[in-house]
């Protein structure tokens, strides 16, 4: 019950931390740890950037989606 508690609010709130994690091969919890320590140093800039990646990750999921036939909406 604890993991679909975890992957449901994880996928609501854009899923950045999870993505850059799987990317770069580390812990999720260490690029949350890192956003929460450059937030706190830098007065919110890295807020900015994650923003930005919450964007770009949801235009690229937009993208990747094809429409099999003309009436499909």
């Amino acid at each position: 019950m604890g993991n679909w508690i975890k992957y449901s609010l994880e996928k609501s709130l854009f899923g950045v931390c999870t993505q850059l994690g799987e990317t770069m091969n580390i812990s999720t919890r260490s690029v949350r740890m890192s956003f929460i320590y450059a937030s706190f140093f830098t007065l919110g800039s890295p807020i900015i950037f994650y923003l930005v990646a919450a964007f770009w990750i949801n235009i690229k999921q937009y993208s990747q989606e094809r429409r099999t036939r003309i009436w499909d909406l």
